[in-house]
């Protein structure tokens, strides 16, 4: 028992990738956690009716943490429209005679923030005041699969395919196949396109199957056409593929493609729309831009949760087709230390 104890230790201690996972990768994810979901210094901005409401409750609103816009706000108001129109309003307050009402986009965490703003400022006055809340998009019944789901489809689509296409590669590697046909006159460009497409044609199959099990089986809403979704999914799968591909080269064995894990999928996890990049302390929401992940989920909630079309997700598609050249340009450039001359 003691030879093998032994043993076990100096593997671990002469894999470096190994010591990375238990030690460097869970104090690297804790941090990052530490960051976006603690405290943040996020100042959410309402639209209040300083004419339409008493002067106590302006002031008690005033002492809370927020910036006010002070706009004539009638019961006809388009409230969609004025969100539309400005994006960094959070939510708007509306008080008559017969109800108090707050009006926000979506529910999200900066809503949500502005949400408990405004009644604090009213509990402070009256702790049993009663306060409407209406959404744009949803509904405060909502589970958090029906506002969040969007988000679950390109993380679980991206992450699976990802592993596939990163152990196979490396299966093939280690049986010498891939030698063997860079060996041969086929050109690296052709040995990448091949694995992409025959791995993304899998891809492809699960990212519909996906969709259509999330929207006819499970219910999850849709707003706008499913066919820009299963379009999306299917770049965001073949980004995957070649994300794969790439992370592979790095891994001597399957074991250390699932050691790469927590630095090449787990942050782009937390920056996929799980929490609004705005939000992020210290500019570090700037990161999800570098990320495809960021893209793909961005472009299905504007489908699914907006109803929007390819006006407004075509740059999101540019990005996930710009991802897919670069990543095979570079994987082919790494086949070079593959090829026997």
């Amino acid at each position: 028992m003691g030879a093998i104890t032994k043993r076990v230790i100096k593997q671990i201690v002469n894999d470096k990738r190994t010591i990375v996972l238990i030690i460097v990768a869970p104090m690297l994810i804790l941090t990052l956690m530490s960051l976006l979901l603690g405290t943040t210094n996020y100042t959410p901005k309402i639209v209040v009716d300083k004419s339409a409401i008493a002067p106590p409750i302006y002031r008690a609103i005033e002492k809370q943490d927020v910036t006010i816009v002070d706009k004539k706000v009638a019961k006809d108001f388009d409230a969609k429209a004025y969100f539309e129109n400005h994006k960094d309003v959070d939510a708007i307050l509306y008080i008559s005679p017969s109800e108090t009402k707050i009006t926000m986009y979506e529910a999200d965490s900066k809503s949500q923030q502005a949400m408990k703003e405004i009644q604090k400022a009213f509990a402070s006055l009256n702790p049993k005041a009663e306060i409407k809340t209406d959404f744009i998009i949803g509904n405060s019944d909502e589970t958090f699969f029906d506002s969040l789901g969007y988000v679950f489809l390109g993380i679980i689509s991206f992450f699976l395919i990802f592993i596939v296409s990163g152990m196979a590669l490396v299966r093939e590697r280690n049986a010498g196949t891939l030698e063997r046909m860079l060996m041969t006159p086929v050109k690296r460009g052709g040995v990448v396109a091949g694995y992409t497409l025959g791995y993304g044609l899998f891809a492809i199959l699960q990212g519909i199957i996906l969709v259509v099990f999330s929207i006819y089986v499970l219910g999850m809403s849709c707003a706008g056409d499913v066919a820009w979704v299963v379009l999306i999914m299917l770049l965001l799968s073949i980004c995957a593929v070649s994300f794969g591909e790439l992370i592979s080269v790095f891994a001597n064995t399957e074991f250390q493609v699932v050691q790469l894990i927590p630095i090449a999928i787990i942050p782009q996890i937390f920056f996929s729309g799980l929490i609004p990049l705005d939000l992020i302390p210290y500019h570090l929401g700037n990161l999800g831009y570098i990320m495809p992940v960021f893209y793909g989920c961005t472009a299905i909630k504007n489908v699914m949760r907006l109803g929007l079309g390819f006006s407004a997700i075509w740059p999101y598609i540019l990005a996930l087709l710009g991802y897919i050249v670069v990543l095979s340009i570079l994987n082919m450039l790494a086949l070079k230390k593959y090829r026997k001359l």
